[in-house]
């Protein structure tokens, strides 16, 4: 996908170790010493899966991998695993990450979902809940299943946790009333100041943003050469308020107050046609969701390299929504993300689970192209695919196992779409 100067969060231990998914203890005790990983199996994505391979690392990152043979000395035998690439989620809200359960009930409207969880956080932050530590914990759990990668949206101020996980941390910017615009503005504006290497811009929706803000947000992401995010095509009700001014989020805003005439229905006869257009002029834009994009949409959206599609398989069961269009996405050569969304919609921030309810649910979409979806899919959508999503020379050292003990490609799938993947055992 795109290629530029934008880094994140680098996975590095201390001098003398080798990065990992989480926790990520030496794995030797010179940053010049090579260490060799041998393992059933070896799942670079950029590749077919290799049996009886290896990974070699130097320096905390990938030198080579490929199938073992006798003039490769093998530092440490992992055995009955497959090595991955560490997982990407590449959308999450973990300001969220201490609810035990989602807010709300299966099946419920999104707009009222919203409004409840407006008023959660409204309540959280008069309880001075430590949003901080919260986010600790997120992105604590997120590591333990194999994430290495992580697309934050962030309610600024934002403090960037101490758990060893890469994070692109995305400044969240809403408001329909100015005095709201200027100050999320502001607060975006000092985040990506400073996270200089680590962070985006996330416009949040078409229904709490209106469009010179999402036009200013896109401007400023070009300045800066950062990612945006936005969450976009979420429910049919949303293209609704957009075309018409009406409907559930409409009805929902109005009790909020808000001056719904003045921004309601947008301008544009082709809402979401003027909406893809503008945010593929970022460096790089995620579309958080797109569950009711249509066909011309999704053509709209495959035209353009910049952009990517983010699925949250489990958040989008949770909502009852219809089925995602993310196997005609993939078709259409659209890059494609997945992600957990957050706790306020899904019962954990693990995205191997995602991939699990794929490989179980969706037969329309084939397993190398799940793996590359929690993987690749997520680095290149936010600009790291030269430091994650793979494991070519040259990427991190870091990765995610699952235990195997597969003699065939389809029985390694199999196992995968049963097995707990975790962070690679530190060594």
């Amino acid at each position: 996908m795109m290629s530029t100067q934008f880094t994140g969060r680098r996975v590095a231990g201390s001098a003398g170790s080798i990065p990992q998914s989480g926790g990520r203890k030496g794995l030797g005790p010179s940053h010049m010493q090579t260490i060799t990983l041998r393992a059933r199996w070896i799942v670079p994505i950029s590749s077919p899966p290799i049996e009886n391979g290896f990974v070699e690392i130097a320096a905390g990152r990938i030198v080579r991998c490929g199938p073992l043979t006798t003039d490769v000395a093998v530092s440490v035998d992992l055995g009955d695993v497959a090595i991955l690439p560490g997982l990407v989620n590449s959308h999450t809200h973990l300001e969220f990450s201490d609810l035990a359960q989602p807010i709300g009930h299966a099946g419920m409207e999104l707009a009222d979902w919203i409004v409840q969880v407006i008023q959660s956080r409204a309540t959280r932050v008069a309880e001075d809940n430590s949003i901080d530590c919260v986010v600790e914990l997120g992105a604590m759990e997120a590591v333990q299943s194999g994430t290495a990668l992580i697309g934050e949206i962030a309610t600024t101020p934002w403090q960037m946790p101490s758990t060893d996980v890469g994070i692109v941390s995305y400044a969240e910017v809403l408001g329909l009333t100015t005095g709201r615009a200027t100050e999320r503005w502001n607060a975006a504006v000092r985040h990506l100041d400073l996270y200089p290497h680590a962070s985006g811009i996330s416009p949040h929706a078409p229904y709490s943003a209106p469009p010179e803000l999402i036009s200013r947000c896109v401007d400023h992401a070009i300045h800066l050469g950062r990612p945006l995010a936005m969450h976009v095509a979420e429910s049919p009700a949303e293209r609704e308020l957009l075309q018409h001014g009406s409907g559930p989020l409409a009805d929902q805003l109005s009790t909020l107050g808000l001056d719904m005439e003045s921004h309601f229905p947008w301008a544009s006869s082709d809402p979401f046609g003027w909406l893809i257009d503008l945010l593929a002029r970022a460096p790089a834009a995620s579309i958080i969701h797109g569950n009711n994009l249509s066909p011309a949409e999704m053509e709209r959206v495959a035209s353009h390299p910049t952009l990517s599609v983010v699925y949250c398989p489990r958040t989008h069961a949770y909502f009852g929504h219809a089925p995602h269009p993310v196997a005609d996405l993939a078709a259409a050569g659209v890059n494609v993300a997945l992600g957990t969304d957050s706790r306020a919609s899904n019962p954990d921030l693990q995205l191997w689970r995602e991939v699990q309810f794929l490989l179980n649910h969706r037969q329309d979409l084939s397993p190398h192209t799940v793996l590359r979806m929690a993987t690749y899919g997520g680095a290149a959508a936010m600009l790291q695919d030269h430091d994650y999503g793979t494991l070519l020379p040259g990427r991190l050292a870091a990765f995610a196992s699952v235990p195997t003990t597969a003699h065939d490609v389809n029985r390694l799938y199999a196992d995968l779409a049963v097995a707990d993947a975790s962070q690679l055992t530190p060594l």
